[in-house]
């Protein structure tokens, strides 16, 4: 089946960097400018806790460890969330892919459906820009799940797993490399530049 863009010129994003990059904030800000849904597997999985569900149950002690939450489960949460109407024309995925594994899954749910990523956004910080960040925003907002070794373990893992992904949706020719140090205003700026140039933000859609 050949894949196609979205509807309406609508796009199917992928946001990666490693934890501090502030992949998070960004990712809400490029999927309005790209008129589609952010979907953050973080934030699912936060409120799943928060709301004492079976899934926050199951995810709690590894995410509390710093661990990442197996592929099988993740893919699964993801597919539902991308089955919704409001990202039947485009979504903006924070957090999945995050190896190898998950983007042969994800290929997999968009082919079945005609369907591929149109650009892959990577957020560059340098390391010790990233633990600043999250020792920031630990001492702001008491998170436990950023305590320092955490904080080490998810960046290795980002290192060792995540990155690795960039090399195969770079030979696709789709990935979008920021430099992720600045403001919040600057970095927005260099994501939408590039983004325009690809005809994926509903001013140049339109």
């Amino acid at each position: 089946m050949t894949a196609r863009k979205a509807e309406g010129g609508a796009a199917r994003l992928l946001i990666v960097g490693p934890q501090g990059s502030g992949k998070g904030t960004q990712g809400i800000r490029i999927a309005e400018e790209a008129g589609v849904p952010a979907i953050s597997t973080g934030d699912m999985f936060r409120a799943a806790i928060a709301g004492g569900t079976e899934l926050g149950k199951q995810v709690t002690a590894i995410i509390e460890a710093g661990d990442l939450v197996p592929d099988e489960l993740t893919s699964a949460v993801v597919r539902a969330r991308l089955a919704e109407p409001d990202a039947a024309g485009g979504f903006l995925l924070d957090g999945y892919p995050r190896n190898l594994g998950q983007v042969a899954d994800l290929d997999a749910f968009l082919s079945e459906r005609g369907e591929q990523l149109d650009a892959v956004i990577e957020l560059r910080v340098p390391r010790e820009e990233s633990i600043a960040r999250l020792s920031l925003r630990a001492q702001e907002q008491g998170r436990t799940d950023d305590t320092e070794e955490v904080i080490a373990n998810r960046l290795g893992i980002y290192e060792r797993e995540t990155a690795p992904i960039l090399g195969v949706y770079g030979e696709r020719g789709i990935v979008e490399t920021i430099d992720g140090v600045g403001s919040l205003d600057e970095v927005t700026a260099r994501i939408v530049a590039v983004l325009d140039s690809r005809g994926l933000t509903r001013t140049t859609a339109a």
